[in-house]
């Protein structure tokens, strides 16, 4: 903390810490510098961002007991925090926000402070009502999510014919494929990028509410669309409320929540989203005899198209019953209300104290850092760790769509049809599909942090490639002498699928992304891949209607299965594991060198065929428990120094 008021104090705004990075990274462009002393130099530059890193992760570590006190007494008086019986919770917060689970070592706690205290750890879903509104604002915000994904699966099987764009012509293909990507197109190229002004100018909430508004708003309007290049406009403007959206909520969700509950909650998005899609199928399904009134061509699908609007609705009515996110108000410099609005969410004021005084001081280190560094954006591609931890998150964003799963999330209704499905069965289909999806999400909540988030892809991308070949192959059985048979196939295999894909590349890439990169690039690194995974399904959902009838339908599946083989290698070369480790442990994890990773990768697989299929008792390799000497001959070194990345 002594750091972090040297470096505010300081007039010329810079610390120790940036003169010696400035003079290792000087040292490092001057080609007089013999090799050993420049990759010296650069290893002590990665020290530092090591050192920086730890600070973020808790920068109150080490400091005493009446030190941290003070801390939080001028922190509560300088920002007028209210009375002495305020400034008192603030000294014992500060305590507690150096360590929460230390809380029986803070003297000065009544009885019922301490048993609260108690209660986070061995009741950690015992929380105030108004936490409980927050979880369900953030829960029916992904549910917003998925049904404005989903609807149109069944819609399309009335409106392409009114539109006139049924044909197997290239045109009717790709128009077909341009209503159904419309948003993705939004949100890869303006609504994601839309995220940080928009939190800037109107806060989470007020993000919150404006792309639920928009939401609603473009989800009536598809229900009163004519033409494929109205429907376009529709629902490229509903890109504007999914882009920010999915951003903001698990931001909003993270700030809010208590420790012991962030991360259950921050993943249970993928969970609720699956929700929404498996409500949207119902939809499609329950509107579907709807006939036509006077004067009204097309009602059914309509109102589907337009039910999707009416969990933003709800949203809408509710979002500002709970509390602005503290940490928004402390980017304004409105500390009393980040304090007043924590009180809302927690029993106690010592436990708001605490989450404050831990937020403020943790920005505080943000701001550090940001002296320290250059261009966050150049340092996710200039620093080998961020490098690495940039194509891990890439790597899972880009298969989350390449897995296929949004062929059938997008378009399940229509080849359920080729499989000589009746309409109405064709949409019942589509719901076991959103059932199976979002009831095998459950389990994620538990594997994602005991299998882990590697070895989850390693097992389920084989499955998802031997799922989608089957259900590719299936469409090959003779419909006219095999029916039943190739109607089950097709129906099986999509189940399948939807059970291998639910626990693995379904809450894996966003919970990895989350966690691979540094504090100081993390946002930028956020951006980066949810501008990633919806532009590829941008990618997927415009050419499968043009891909299926080219490749027939069973050479779609097979393509998407094969991408699911290259997935699996390049998860077991390139994505190093990041369960339950600490920022210093990521650190190091991301300190291999890519081409000794890959490596490492290829051993695994005679390990794997030696130890599960000829039962040998073989020790496994543990790549990441290395002493420092070789820490140190490993960490970044520049390009021209390190093969790979």
């Amino acid at each position: 903390m002594a750091q972090i008021e040297r470096a505010q104090s300081s007039s010329s705004g810079r610390s120790s810490d940036q003169t010696k990075i400035e003079a290792v990274e000087h040292d490092t462009k001057n080609h007089s510098v013999s090799e050993t002393g420049r990759k010296q130099s650069v290893t002590t530059a990665e020290k530092m961002r090591r050192n920086i890193s730890a600070k973020l992760a808790n920068p109150l570590a080490g400091v005493s007991h009446a030190r941290l006190e003070e801390m939080g007494a001028s922190y509560a008086r300088k920002h007028e925090m209210g009375d002495e019986e305020d400034i008192r919770n603030f000294k014992k917060g500060a305590c507690l926000a150096q360590n929460p689970q230390r809380y029986d070592q803070i003297s000065g706690l009544t009885d019922d402070e301490l048993a609260i205290l108690k209660k986070e750890f061995t009741n950690r879903w015992a929380q105030p009502r108004l936490m409980y509104l927050t979880i369900i604002l953030c829960a029916t915000c992904a549910a917003v999510q998925g049904m404005d994904e989903t609807v149109v699966n069944g819609a399309q099987l009335f409106y392409r014919g009114q539109f006139g764009i049924n044909g197997e012509d290239a045109r009717s293909t790709w128009l077909t494929g341009l209503l159904n990507s419309a948003p993705y197109l939004c949100c890869a190229f303006i609504g994601c990028w839309l995220t940080t002004p928009m939190n800037t100018l109107f806060g989470r909430r007020g993000t919150i509410f404006l792309t639920c508004c928009f939401s609603a708003i473009a989800c009536f309007w598809q229900g009163f669309t004519n033409t494929w290049w109205h429907m376009f406009i529709a629902r490229f403007f509903l890109g504007l409320g999914i882009g920010p959206k999915s951003a903001t909520v698990p931001i909003y969700a993270a700030e809010t929540t208590p420790p012991p509950i962030r991360g259950a909650l921050v993943m249970q998005w993928q969970m609720w989203t699956a929700f929404g899609i498996m409500v949207g199928y119902a939809s499609d399904l329950a509107f579907y005899k709807v006939p036509d009134s006077s004067g009204i061509v097309g009602l059914n699908w309509r109102i589907m198209m337009a039910s999707a609007m009416f969990p933003a609705v709800i949203v809408i009515c509710f979002v500002f019953w709970c509390p602005e996110s503290p940490r928004w108000y402390m980017s304004k410099n409105r500390h009393f209300k980040a304090y007043q609005s924590m009180c809302r969410l927690r029993y106690t004021k010592v436990q708001a104290a605490r989450d404050v005084f831990y937020m403020h001081t943790l920005l505080e280190a943000e701001k550090e850092v940001q002296h320290l560094h250059g261009n966050p954006i150049l340092e996710l591609v200039r620093v080998p760790r961020n490098r690495r931890a940039m194509l891990g998150s890439e790597i899972v964003m880009f298969m989350q769509q390449f897995c296929g799963v949004n062929v059938i999330a997008y378009y399940s209704s229509q080849f359920f049809l080729d499989a000589q499905f009746n309409p109405v069965n064709a949409l019942s289909a589509s719901l076991g599909f959103g059932i199976i999806n979002w009831l095998f999400a459950l389990p994620a909540v538990y594997t994602i942090d005991t299998f882990g988030r590697r070895n989850l892809l390693l097992t389920t991308f084989p499955l998802l490639s031997l799922f989608l070949f089957f259900t590719g192959f299936s469409f090959l059985i003779p419909e006219e002498t095999h029916h039943t048979a190739r109607v089950a196939c097709v129906a099986l295999g999509v189940y399948l699928f939807g059970i291998a894909y639910s626990p693995g590349e379904g809450p894996v890439p966003f919970t990895y992304s989350a966690e691979a990169y540094p504090l100081y690039v993390r946002t930028y690194g956020m951006s980066l891949a949810t501008a990633t995974t919806w532009f590829f399904n941008f990618v997927l959902s415009i050419t499968w209607p043009s891909m299926s009838t080219a490749f027939t339908i069973t050479g779609g599946f097979c393509w998407y299965a094969a991408w699911n083989i290259i997935g699996f290698f390049l998860v077991l070369f390139f994505l190093p594991e990041t369960k339950g480790k600490t920022l210093e442990e990521l650190d190091q994890v991301f300190s291999v060198p890519t081409h000794e990773h890959a490596a490492y990768g290829l051993r695994q697989i005679p390990y794997f065929f030696q130890r599960y299929l000829f039962r040998r008792h073989v020790e496994p390799e543990r790549l990441y428990e290395r002493d420092d000497s070789a820490e140190d001959r490993d960490v970044g070194f520049d390009n021209d120094q390190e093969p790979g990345l």
